[in-house]
């Protein structure tokens, strides 16, 4: 059986998404790509196999809102009947950042997962003109799987300056401001070792890091999505997306925050 093409799917099958089956069960009086969707004894909903915008997806119910993946349709069947209120929370909060005049999207480009140096780091204010870009020597090996993703190569760095050279305009651009960033703890993380590195001093890069207010978007986006996760009891992380180069996912975060200020329902995917 295939998941890909609905047409090839059974009257009754099951399917495991985050750790729970869940069960199909296609109307007695349809051979369309129907199903209702069943966990345990509890009917979520319609699903319909839709393949508008040249693709196979699936529809929820009566509604137009479209997931590409069977699975995000089914964690979105899942949303606990709090997630309208919890929805519109989050658009609150979005529209609340946006209103902050200091508002700063920052990206970080690094040279690697594990405890990794900056390569770029990028600040725009709410707008999207850039406050700061600026390649880094990061004084450490760039990893591949770094590179394949954001494209900085040693050789792009070679001759750039160091984060202490810059950290005077990073200083202008960022301190007094309030700072978004996707998965905000590792942007900030990065900083705090630069910075622990160039001072020497751990108490000096809190100071610092300090002058700022930190605001996440990773979580708040989880929730607008609503994509739940029974495994993790909670709604599922999402890929930003965005191109990996720091200018462009600051901007690219922006537009994400403007779409959460939104208050109705999904339409679309």
């Amino acid at each position: 059986m295939t998941l890909t093409d609905p047409s090839l799917l059974e009257d009754l099958f099951t399917h495991e998404v985050d750790g729970r089956s869940a069960q199909f069960v296609r109307p007695a009086d349809t051979d369309l790509p129907n199903w209702g969707v069943y966990d345990g004894g509890d009917f979520l909903g319609m699903l319909y196999s839709d393949q508008s915008g040249g693709g196979t997806g699936w529809r929820l119910g009566q509604s137009h809102e479209r997931h590409d993946v069977l699975d995000d349709a089914v964690r979105a069947l899942r949303r606990p009947r709090s997630w309208p209120r919890e929805r519109a929370q989050v658009s609150d909060w979005a529209r609340r950042l946006l209103a902050d005049e200091s508002l700063t999207a920052v990206d970080v480009e690094t040279t690697g997962l594990n405890k990794p140096w900056a390569v770029q780091i990028a600040a725009t204010d709410r707008s999207g003109a850039v406050l700061f870009d600026a390649y880094l020597d990061p004084r450490a090996e760039i990893e591949p799987g770094a590179v394949a993703v954001h494209k900085i190569t040693p050789e792009k760095v070679v001759g750039a300056p160091t984060f202490g050279e810059l950290l005077p305009a990073l200083t202008e651009a960022l301190h007094g401001r309030t700072c978004v960033a996707y998965n905000m703890p590792f942007d900030r993380e990065c900083l705090e070792r630069e910075l622990t590195r160039h001072h020497g001093s751990a108490e000096s890069a809190a100071q610092w890091l300090g002058g700022c207010r930190w605001v996440d978007a990773m979580e708040p986006y989880a929730v607008w999505k609503g994509l739940w996760s029974v495994k993790r009891g909670r709604y599922r992380t999402q890929k930003l997306g965005g191109p990996h180069n720091a200018v462009e996912d600051c901007r690219f975060l922006l537009a994400k925050v403007r779409e959460m200020a939104m208050t109705d329902l999904p339409a679309g995917r």
